[in-house]
């Protein structure tokens, strides 16, 4: 049967107007014209054609709606702000904005939205669902857009301009928030700590710090995160995929910033200035980070004991004392260490690496911390002092040690003859009568010592001889 002729008139009551029933789908109209142009949607065809693109509608409505494409005609105006609208539907949407109306709601995490299509990609979230595939690369993606935006890759295609200062984008969200640079606009504002932000993404994820939630996990270790970002860079370590390369000394990174980070080391490019010291970073987190040294400011707190940090790294190697954790193992000699960066200075002493040079001496050291304590014997800095009798110290512990002359204290015993030592250095000295111990030697003739001052002072001997 020729669907199209699937209709007919409804007898009704007097004084009713007379329906029109569409035998597909039992939809009822009250105008024949109506019925008609809703059969369009069952047979497919598109009666209607726009004048100026050739494009084809199946109801007149449509192409009034389109036509306003070319026209730039927006009739329908936002009586709160005056915002204008092509269309009844897109007015009534934006609405909401207005309202804070959202009718739309999640079932699994009841998560509201204002549109059915905004729901419909959040359940994708939950179901892991991904229909848009790439043709070119088959990755997947769960929004249209976001498959759209990722075909810039490989077309090359960057259709979106900065009138300011020429710089292209692949996607319109890319422009629109690269123009919050130039306007420094940032319209959300998080209800909390009335920080602003120029994007509503980095916004919902900022507040998550205030909420603590962590929505996105880790199906392999089950660790919890509150950036989907953050946990595909996680993922890389089960993975141990790194797919960015440097091309200058072929470090690989599993996540594109660590390689741009990275790259400031070759370029030396600090672009990042304390405005009080005057020291320059790579990285305005780490700028952001050293602001605190001058403003005294510990956001973060130790549960255990109360001590305070500058930086939440700080707080994380701290909490290790209160657990006695040490995951890391030497595979040399089997000690055990609880930090990564710890055993790898560690490992230095089997392989004798020395891979901090002093650019004035050219002695090596084993660790940076070490050749930066160095360098204050040549620039002669001494930034410690001591408020008893103002002498100054290169380094915090030599100040520490000096300062038991003053109280008396004696910390370190010595467990053959309980003698007190107000340094560890001493202590260790004075072990070595005991075990006989005798690690100094002479170059000269052999002749051991037990302490490196008395070989310097038995060097001298050489010397005067060496003269005469």
């Amino acid at each position: 049967m020729d669907v199209r002729k699937k209709w007919v008139p409804i007898n009704t009551e007097i004084h009713e107007k007379p329906k029109f029933k569409c035998e597909i789908c039992d939809k009822m109209f009250n105008r024949r014209g109506h019925l008609k142009q809703h059969m369009g949607i069952h047979t497919r065809e598109k009666s209607f054609k726009c004048e100026l693109c050739d494009q084809t509608f199946n109801q007149s409505g449509g192409l009034k709606q389109h036509i306003r494409i070319h026209t730039g005609e927006k009739p329908f105006k936002c009586k709160v702000c005056d915002q204008m609208f092509s269309q009844s539907g897109n007015l009534k949407r934006h609405m909401m904005i207005h309202t804070g109306e959202k009718p739309f709601k999640c079932e699994m995490c009841s998560k509201m939205f204002t549109r059915r299509g905004h729901l419909n990609d959040h359940l994708r979230i939950h179901t892991g669902e991904k229909p848009f595939k790439c043709e070119v690369c088959d990755k997947m993606f769960n929004r249209q857009g976001h498959l759209k935006g990722h075909m810039g890759i490989h077309t090359g295609e960057k259709p979106f301009k900065c009138e300011l200062c020429d710089q292209m984008f692949d996607h319109s969200g890319g422009l629109k928030l690269h123009m919050s640079k130039h306007t420094g606009e940032k319209p959300f504002k998080c209800e909390v700590c009335n920080k602003m932000f120029n994007w509503r993404g980095n916004l919902k994820q900022h507040r998550r710090i205030h909420t603590g939630e962590k929505a996105f996990k880790c199906e392999v270790c089950d660790k919890m995160f509150n950036q989907s970002g953050v946990l595909k860079q996680h993922m890389s370590i089960h993975t141990g995929n790194k797919q960015f390369k440097c091309e200058l000394c072929d470090k690989m990174f599993n996540y594109s910033g660590g390689l741009r980070q990275h790259m400031k080391i070759h370029t030396e490019e600090k672009p990042f200035k304390c405005e009080v010291c005057s020291k320059m970073f790579n990285e305005i987190r780490i700028l952001k980070q050293h602001m605190r040294i001058h403003t005294g400011e510990q956001p973060f707190k130790c549960e255990v004991c109360d001590k305070m940090f500058h930086y939440p790294r700080s707080l994380k190697l701290h909490m290790i004392i209160h657990t006695g954790e040490k995951p890391f193992k030497c595979e040399v000699c089997n000690k055990m260490f609880n930090q990564n960066g710890v055993l790898k200075q560690h490992m230095r002493i089997h392989t004798g690496e020395k891979p901090f040079k002093c650019v004035v001496c050219g002695k090596r050291f084993n660790q940076s911390r070490l050749l930066r304590l160095h360098m204050r014997i040549h620039t002669g800095e001494k930034l410690s002092k001591c408020e008893v009798c103002d002498k100054m110290f290169s380094q915090n512990r030599s100040l520490k040690q000096h300062m038991f002359i003053h109280t008396g204290e004696k910390r370190f015993k010595c467990e053959i003859c309980n003698k007190m030592f107000n340094n560890i250095g001493h202590l260790k000295e004075h072990i070595r009568i005991h075990t006989g111990e005798k690690p100094f030697k002479c170059e000269v003739c052999d002749k051991m010592f037990n302490q490196r001052g008395h070989l310097k002072l038995h060097m001298e001997i050489h010397t005067v001889k060496k003269n005469i």
